[in-house]
């Protein structure tokens, strides 16, 4: 008699293994994902750095095929923020490799740059 509840309990552990072996799988494969969409679901709170972000930042800064850092992806950052803001912000407002002048923001200012840049490298501007 004890034989039937012992396959039960092989059984039940069988599949309770195939549930969690099933759960990993789904979280390794949404985790590349998680990035772009992080990057995506973010915005600055000033309703002006916000316009010019979502104008001439978020296209590209949101876009994993646009090869540019991801909003908010701070890894992705870092070796960037190495070299020094005032170096960010000379690449921004002059262009650098895939980059164009100011990043096609033709009214934004150094100091807009700047803000921009702090933004999209830490997912938060200073006023949230």
């Amino acid at each position: 008699m004890r034989r039937p509840h012992a396959f039960i309990r092989l059984a039940l552990s069988v599949v309770l293994l195939l549930g969690l072996a099933a759960c990993k799988e789904e979280a390794a494969q949404a985790s590349p994902l998680s990035d772009a969409q992080r990057a995506e679901s973010l915005r600055p709170a000033s309703a002006e750095l916000r316009a010019r972000y979502e104008r001439s930042c978020a296209a590209c800064h949101t876009s994993i095929d646009a090869k540019a850092p991801l909003t908010g992806a701070i890894a992705q950052w870092q070796p960037r923020l190495d070299k020094g803001m005032d170096t960010l912000v000379k690449h921004a407002m002059e262009g650098f490799n895939a980059m164009p002048p100011k990043g096609l923001c033709a009214d934004c200012s150094a100091d807009d740059m700047r803000a921009l840049i702090g933004f999209m490298s830490q997912g938060k501007d200073n006023n949230q």
